[in-house]
């Protein structure tokens, strides 16, 4: 089928255009700049040119194409709701291109909306306490009330892999670097699943091409729960810093806007989706990438 997808050219984006390409299937690349238009062709596929704030274009793409997978985030955590609030426009703007058709339309979401003492499972629907992102699940939710035919993935908050350069991991070692220390928050036993970025690859092509109810909800988790003191700790060996604890109080002062995401407890199953899909992770885990020269290739 020919596939529409947001984010075609992001750390994610790219390894499902290529995981599309390879199974079958044709893409529609959304791209923003020329030379994101030329990577796309040189993959293989076909550039969509616009960005997330031009609604006429993502209607176009939607209805040239058979499906829709939307990968695109702005990534600027420094204005986090205000790019779920975008989030949220552009969700409901391709689903509603999409009402009266059948064709999937697959959104991505993140299991760090729901930090908790529990295990997250997929039939998670609501978080315990208020998450900006939530925005995308309910615009998710309301274009399926309207009878789009809608799939949620959730990403872990660690999605790995070569090319992860504003992801979580780099984040924490960016801050390390600039302090000279590798900070937990207390005794560092909250916990982030992880996932490659080739098994998540794989995961939305499954979805894609498996039948689903509309409302479903996927997990990208291949690792269930690592405790953040051991990524603070492998991190802390590769640049030749102390691990340091602080304190709740601290958190803000030392992590910035990233504070909420370090203080994290987001262990999740992906059980279920691992039994609908017959998905099985097989890439290297978190800890493995931390010790090769995917985020530390001076080291080598």
């Amino acid at each position: 089928m020919k596939v529409f997808v947001t984010g075609a050219t992001g750390f994610v984006g790219t390894a499902v255009v290529q995981e599309l390409l390879a199974n079958g299937h044709q893409v529609l690349g959304l791209s923003r700049s020329e030379g994101s238009a030329q990577k796309l062709i040189e993959a293989g596929a076909e550039a969509h040119r616009g960005d997330l704030n031009d609604f006429e274009s993502l209607k176009s793409g939607a209805t040239a194409s058979d499906a829709v997978i939307h990968l695109g985030f702005v990534h600027d955590f420094t204005r986090f709701e205000e790019m779920c609030q975008l989030d949220e426009k552009v969700i409901k703007t391709i689903g509603d291109a999409l009402l009266g058709t059948e064709k999937p339309f697959i959104i991505t979401s993140g299991t760090a909306l729901f930090s908790k003492d529990k295990i997250t499972t997929e039939k998670d629907l609501f978080a315990d306490h208020p998450h900006p992102r939530i925005a995308t699940e309910n615009a998710a939710d309301a274009v399926a009330a309207k009878g789009a035919k809608v799939a949620i993935v959730r990403l872990s908050p660690s999605v790995h892999g070569k090319g992860d350069i504003i992801g979580f991991v780099p984040t924490l070692i960016k801050f390390a670097k600039e302090t000279g220390k590798s900070a937990i928050i207390n005794d560092g036993k909250n916990f982030w699943p992880a996932v490659h970025k080739l098994d998540v690859a794989k995961l939305y092509r499954l979805a894609l091409e498996k039948p689903f109810e509309s409302g479903t909800r996927y997990h990208a988790v291949a690792e269930q729960g690592i405790p953040f003191v051991d990524i603070a700790t492998i991190i802390a060996e590769r640049l030749n810093v102390p691990v340091v604890s602080i304190s709740n109080e601290e958190v803000a002062e030392h992590f910035g806007w990233f504070g909420h995401f370090a203080k994290l407890n987001n262990q999740t199953s992906s059980e279920e989706t691992k039994s609908t899909l017959g998905w099985n992770p097989q890439y290297p885990t978190l800890m493995e990438d931390l010790k090769s020269d995917v985020y530390f290739p001076e080291a080598q």
